[in-house]
């Protein structure tokens, strides 16, 4: 895997608020930035009287790679001195950028692009690459609160074990604080084994459940913590729905990190509903980061 970040852009202004973002990440980082333009077979901007196999003959061509150098404009603007390469490739943008991240550090998406239909929140390049992508994804979304901690959604998944050592990097990066947040409720079963209905006697003995929960949140933390001395650290616990609580502190956060997929999703999914909520409806930028395994 290389050290650059690359962006998908299509004109939109979301994809060049998501280059304003990937050109700050890629001065942290010390990387490159590629700039890519994929044209599919329908793109959302071709002429309807142009044939979708030869964009480059309905003169799409001088558009394109005024889109691209309006980008690289926003991308010296957000981030002087650093390289950046830019290029429009054949394919749809799905398979185009899934494709590049397999030689990436980070992937950077808009929440819409010029294809979503009208209303929808995310667009399907996110969904995606979260589902799909080989590198770490980040998703512009919200407002972020410049001087706001990096959100960790904690969750005690072997998953997202590659979340937590990318947000600890992304806060020693960005030189911010981390809140370690781990949500709560009834549902958890982590703690319970005894015999009987386990739901039950998990409210039945909910401050032994909660002392298990934060049991695992310090360990979460202190797995990371020597790595990064560095890194201010706050360990929240919040008995509450997982998906609001989780929403509603990304409001006072610069990013929010999660794991591809948690501990309570079903077999074989490859994007959980907690990461699909916040790349749906969280109030700051949103890095999805897919285990391992």
């Amino acid at each position: 895997m290389s050290d650059s970040v690359i962006v998908g852009v299509d004109g939109s202004v979301s994809s060049l608020d998501a280059v304003d973002l990937a050109a700050r990440e890629a001065h942290l980082r010390g990387a490159s930035l590629r700039i890519v333009h994929a044209f599919g077979r329908h793109p959302a901007h071709l002429p309807s009287d142009a044939a979708p196999w030869s964009p480059f003959d309905h003169g799409l061509e001088p558009m394109v790679q005024g889109g691209l150098a309006r980008a690289e404009e926003r991308a010296h603007a957000a981030a002087p001195g650093i390289e950046i390469t830019r290029s429009v490739v054949s394919g749809e943008a799905l398979e185009v950028l899934e494709i590049e991240s397999r030689s990436a550090a980070l992937a950077v998406v808009g929440s819409r692009g010029l294809s979503a239909f009208a209303g929808l929140l995310l667009g399907s390049t996110a969904i995606h690459l979260a589902a799909h992508g080989s590198c770490p994804l980040m998703v512009v979304r919200g407002r972020p609160a410049p001087a706001g901690p990096v959100l960790l959604a904690v969750d005690g998944s072997p998953a997202g074990e590659a979340a937590i050592e990318f947000a600890f990097a992304e806060a020693a990066l960005r030189k911010a604080s981390l809140v370690a947040l781990h949500v709560w409720n009834t549902w958890s079963e982590r703690a319970y084994e005894g015999p009987g209905d386990p739901l039950n006697a998990v409210v039945a003995d909910a401050d032994h459940l909660r002392e298990a929960e934060q049991q695992l949140l310090d360990e979460t933390v202190a797995s990371r913590q020597e790595d990064f001395a560095q890194v201010v650290v706050e360990r929240r616990l919040v008995r509450s729905r997982i998906r609001p609580a989780l929403i509603d502190a990304s409001h006072d956060a610069q990013l929010v990190v999660a794991g591809a997929r948690g501990r309570g999703g079903f077999t074989g999914l490859l994007l959980g509903s907690v990461s699909q909520a916040l790349l749906h409806h969280a109030r700051c930028p949103v890095a999805v980061v897919r285990g391992r395994e």
